[in-house]
């Protein structure tokens, strides 16, 4: 069935009317649903089982695998969205600001979002099983060696490069192009790592500027981080390899996936020990027992969400609420991300770019259907590279450019306008003059920044989605950084890789910016304040440290202070945003908190 379906949708999308795209989405939500190889359970099964895992992205859907993988353990995983769909495997296709996604906006922000509508950034994080894993785009990296050694450092024993090394190599199955680092990469993993299959040659063009600029090209989850490269992607095949598709598709008698079940609370006893979850489906409210452990994996926003909501958190802040404080503690504190510059294009005179001309094709149909390769086999992340700033700390990358074989005036707009909350009259100003034309984009992303936010609670209602407010720009340091990074895209930009395709950099003013030079450091000051989006790496919200951290919220083995019997397993215990992306180490933290739940109940 696989292989005529792999030929029917690309063909389908390579029809352009909404007659074709309806009957992509009856095929993904009724005829081939993404529950295929997993067991999905309407509800629970039983009243109690030893382990509840609530969230089924990287984190929840790695620890269902590895705990279920002891037979006399009965593990229940719930997830308050769909199963994916079989769209959900294209990488051309985008479910942000779908059903798909949460669609959590931030509050506005004082020093950046100016050119966003209400000054609000776009958070968005998948709302399924698999999670962000089944949305985004597909990039494989790793953090550097020495985030992890200052984790452990600050008193995180267990958590320094070489003693997650292994969990990074576990998870992996790598089927990468030279230059590979073999040794820091595994091979009988879950998670198929490989290159895209097919790029456009501006990547080519990118990639080949290393050496001009003094560079080199490099496995950048290898040995050494700084340098250009093509990216790594979770993908198989051409198509995408998600949590669910990696972790999940078991089909064991001892795990219970239960989709569209939004859990409410973790409800703690007298004596402070999780004991059970409510959630609430087919608006019936249900309780479901843990015998062991309760396990929170629903990512670095709805986690601490969660937490807050079952009386873990912040005293004062539960208590105007009305919520009963079971423990206090630095919940939804620390909030990290990487920040995004998104303002720079670049024009060619080459039908060399990524565009609808390009993926919209007969031809490109067939190759996809036939060898899961051609244009719409990429997600159009081909390649990036991580440097360093005048500012950068210590030896890690502070920046990274992040390379697009096309303009953000692709598809006439509508990915800006609708998922990112670009204003209509800067897209207008800027990008609708281009539409039609090739171009390339650098997405100028400051790694180590100092800015820190915070997540709180609007209300008690479960419906209502926290108040996010990650404190963009926040520290003047950060500007200086984005406005290196600026800079350095301009320099690739002039590369000999790139000016045999006549690149220029496009010139029209942002509006707000008009008063300033094009092209100066005040200009570019001002423009990081009105392009500026969060990077969607956001972690720290209940940020692992040792018991003398009174900012800690979970200790080293993710067991959260003050309360038996539960964990934190995702993106929200990492004490700072680590260089790169985030896929990747939410799989080998994963991995290692399993390990960590197996020899506590294993003795």
């Amino acid at each position: 069935m696989w292989i005529s379906v792999k030929i029917l949708i690309p063909l389908l999308l390579m029809i352009n009317s909404s007659a074709g795209l309806h009957i992509l989405k009856l095929l993904a939500n009724y005829g081939f649903g993404g529950s295929y190889g997993m067991r999905i359970e309407r509800l629970p099964r039983f009243n109690e089982y030893d382990f509840i895992i609530v969230g089924s992205g990287p984190g929840g859907a790695t620890v269902a695998n590895r705990l279920t993988e002891n037979k006399n353990w009965r593990v229940l995983l719930l997830e308050a969205g769909k199963p994916e769909g079989l769209l959900h495997q294209l990488p051309t296709v985008s479910f942000i600001s779908s059903e798909y996604d949460w669609q959590y906006i931030t509050v506005p922000q004082e020093n950046a979002c100016l050119g966003l509508t209400d000054r609000r950034g776009a958070y968005t994080q998948g709302k399924s099983v698999g999670g962000s894993s089944s949305i985004n785009g597909l990039v494989y990296s790793r953090g550097n060696k020495i985030d992890f050694d200052i984790w452990a450092e600050r008193g995180n024993y267990g958590w320094s490069y070489d003693e997650i090394l292994p969990y990074f190599k576990k998870s992996e199955r790598a089927k990468l192009a030279e230059p590979v680092d073999e040794y820091y990469h595994g091979k009988e993993g879950y998670v198929h790592v490989e290159n895209g299959p097919w790029r456009t040659p501006l990547a080519t063009a990118f990639v080949n500027s290393a050496k001009e600029l003094g560079y080199d090209v490099i496995d950048y989850n290898g040995k050494r981080q700084v340098g250009f490269s093509y990216t790594h992607l979770t993908i198989m095949n051409g198509s995408r390899c998600s949590a669910s598709r990696a972790y999940l598709r078991v089909n064991r008698l001892n795990l219970d996936i239960v989709p569209e079940a939004t859990v409410t609370k973790v409800l703690i006893d007298k004596s402070n020990r999780a004991y059970a979850v409510e959630f609430i489906k087919n608006n019936m409210t249900y309780r479901i027992n843990a015998s062991k452990e309760v396990i929170l994996s629903a990512g670095a926003i709805s986690t601490p969400k969660l937490l807050m909501l079952s009386g873990v958190g912040p005293e004062q802040h539960l208590t105007d609420l009305g919520i009963k404080v079971v423990k206090n503690a630095s919940v939804g504190h620390n909030l990290c991300d990487h920040v995004a510059f998104t303002g720079l294009t670049f024009v060619i005179n080459d039908t060399v770019s990524l565009t609808t001309r390009t993926t919209q094709t007969p031809e490109a149909a067939i190759q996809y259907a036939v060898n899961g390769t051609g244009p719409q086999s990429s997600s159009g992340a081909e390649a990036l590279a991580f440097i360093r700033s005048k500012y950068a700390i210590d030896a890690r990358p502070d920046l990274e450019l992040f390379f697009f074989p096309t303009g953000l005036q692709r598809m006439n707009g509508v990915g800006l306008l609708f998922t990112r909350r670009l204003k209509s009259e800067i897209y207008n100003a800027v990008w609708k003059p281009l539409e039609g034309q090739d171009t390339w984009t650098i997405i100028v992303a400051l790694q180590l920044a100092r800015s820190k936010g915070r997540i709180e609670l609007k209300s008690t209602n479960i419906e209502d989605h926290p108040l996010i407010n990650p404190n963009l720009l926040d520290d003047p340091i950060d500007w200086k950084i984005l406005v290196e990074g600026i800079k350095h895209s301009i320099t690739v930009s002039k590369s000999k890789a790139f000016q045999r395709y006549d690149t220029r950099l496009h010139e029209l003013k942002i509006p707000g910016c008009e008063n300033f030079e094009f092209n100066t450091d005040d200009y570019w000051y001002c423009a990081t304040k009105y392009l500026t989006i969060p990077f969607l790496h956001e972690v720290g919200t209940a940020k692992m440290g040792p018991s003398t951290d009174s900012t800690a919220v979970v200790d080293p083995e993710l067991r959260v202070y003050g309360v038996k019997g539960l964990r934190v397993i995702d993106a929200s215990i990492m004490p700072e945003v680590p260089v790169g992306h985030l896929t990747a180490t939410i799989y080998m933290i994963a991995e290692k908190g399993a390990d960590m739940i197996k020899q506590t109940w294993s003795a």
